[in-house]
């Protein structure tokens, strides 16, 4: 059978905290800072004080507003026969970031991100066999911020079949976006039931939006686009430092922003995302290795799925600032709680440092994590073929099995084979050179790097995203900004 899921809130409790997060929404409500949707939300009935840009939501309208959001969609690559359904049932992983600063793969010094290092990381997860998606999961400090992302979008589509996500940044960048994406995939109709691109809407906690935020959650649900709406909450700051509490205001934020996206379009798939953890109460720092961040993210998916929407949730965080025990530590808890929770997509791959840090070899050691975290979760299969009982009478005492048609048939089925787990005798592991998982790592990371071919796109599509990225360059980072003030 399969590992029964984990559950840290009973059937009462979710209950309790849905009641009171519709009281949170109807009575203290949400700061909407896009007037436009305050508009939109007023034109449907809700109470707006606009001096405040305070929205607030009836009980009702809450209930019928989430209702409108999808249970189910396909994920695809840029590949669209790569597919990935997403429900409360069906389980992916995906990268995490965004990294600004990495551990260099060939000096191990730390260093600013490069546009290399963004292209590696997109190049390593073509490759990696347990990872569905990258998420900009790297942010290059050396070029253009105004054109990272169009940059990206295009390094993606010759690098990485896989699906690919970024930030919903505004105006400018979100419509680039969804426009490039339609260069990709051939066209509004092919993105209309297949997506190859999620996008990360971050919410303001306590209570609040972030206007680029709101202005990129518009344009995805205008164009059918997939909105992983996430709180960044952190228990003892900008959330109650309860965790019950917490939850209360994170539910309330991410249904206030799952009902935006439907009142723009109706149907717009979403995630019911978390991104909430704990503060470092001394500093007021983030946590995202803490155990209570996987208390968080099991809690969240539960909430997801009381509501029939599946959800996204952080793992495999650590704060620190080494490839050492506590990162190891810190990553499997995490993802261990959220994966046996039954989250839905779950972003973790390859960071330190709060997921501003990172490296290309902790991508291939999470990938290999994964791996292990689903043939846990796969559990034990008891069938007569799996009790093996002809077997073991055939064998008999002092028997061996290695040779058994038996075994060879189903071992490897039964047991997760790693690249970069030792599990040799001590003179084999000496003789090949005493090497550690990190350094199998990155020898992993540097031999997929090195045999990696550009994948071959149309002349017709490369020059149009070479015109696009154009395009952009000729902006200033003035134009980028002004999209936002003037709306």
């Amino acid at each position: 059978m399969k590992i029964s899921k984990l559950e840290v809130l009973d059937a009462q409790e979710i209950k309790i905290i849905h009641r009171h997060s519709l009281e949170v929404l109807a009575e203290v409500g949400i700061k909407v800072e896009l007037k436009k949707m305050r508009q939109l939300l007023a034109d449907l009935g809700c109470e707006v004080n606009e001096t405040e840009k305070r929205v607030r939501f009836k009980p009702d309208f809450v209930a019928e507003y989430v209702k409108k959001a999808p249970r189910e969609f396909t994920l695809c690559g840029a590949d669209p026969g790569l597919q990935w359904k997403i429900n409360p049932e069906t389980q992916i992983f995906g990268g995490l970031g965004t990294l600004i600063n990495i551990s260099d793969l060939e000096t191990g010094a730390y260093r600013p991100t490069t546009f290399q290092d963004m292209t590696n990381h997109l190049i390593l997860f073509e490759h990696l066999d347990h990872i569905v998606s990258n998420q900009m999961d790297i942010w290059p400090n050396d070029i253009p911020m105004h054109t990272i992302h169009v940059e990206a979008i295009r390094s993606w589509a010759k690098n990485c079949r896989k699906s690919f996500g970024m930030g919903a940044y505004g105006v400018m960048a979100t419509r680039d976006m969804m426009e490039m994406l339609l260069l990709v995939a051939g066209g509004r109709e092919a993105v209309k039931n297949k997506h190859p691109f999620a996008t990360i809407v971050s919410i303001q906690s306590p209570l609040a939006t972030i206007q680029a935020q709101l202005e990129g959650l518009m344009i995805l649900a205008e164009y059918g686009q997939p909105a992983l709406v996430s709180p960044e909450a952190m228990a003892g700051t900008t959330a109650p430092v309860t965790l019950a509490g917490l939850l209360v205001q994170h539910n309330a934020e991410v249904l206030a922003h799952i009902i935006m996206a439907q009142a723009v379009n109706p149907g717009t798939p979403v995630l019911y995302g978390s991104v909430s953890t704990v503060a470092e109460m001394k500093a007021g720092t983030t946590t995202l290795g803490a155990v209570e961040t996987g208390l968080i993210s099991a809690a969240c998916t539960q909430l997801a799925h009381s509501y029939d929407i599946p959800c996204r949730v952080v793992a495999g965080g650590t704060e620190s600032k080494s490839f050492d025990i506590q990162c190891g530590v810190e990553r499997v808890r995490t993802m261990l709680m959220a994966a046996m929770a039954g989250a839905n997509y779950i972003t973790c791959v390859g960071t330190t440092e709060s997921s501003i840090a990172g490296g290309h070899e902790l991508a291939v050691i999470d990938n290999d994590l994964i791996g292990t975290v689903k043939r846990a979760l796969n559990g034990i299969e008891v069938t007569d073929d799996t009790l093996a009982l002809d077997v073991i009478k055939k064998v008999g005492p002092n028997g061996t099995y290695i040779m058994e048609s038996h075994t060879l048939e189903h071992f490897k089925q039964e047991l997760f084979y790693s690249k970069i787990v030792d599990q040799d005798k001590r003179e084999t592991w000496e003789k090949g050179g005493r090497k550690g998982m990190l350094e199998r790592a990155r020898e992993e990371a540097r031999n997929i790097l090195a045999n990696h071919q550009e994948i071959a796109l149309d002349p017709k599509l490369l020059k149009e995203l070479d015109a696009y990225v154009r395009l952009a360059a000729a902006r200033s980072l003035d134009d980028f900004y002004a999209a936002e003030w003037e709306s």
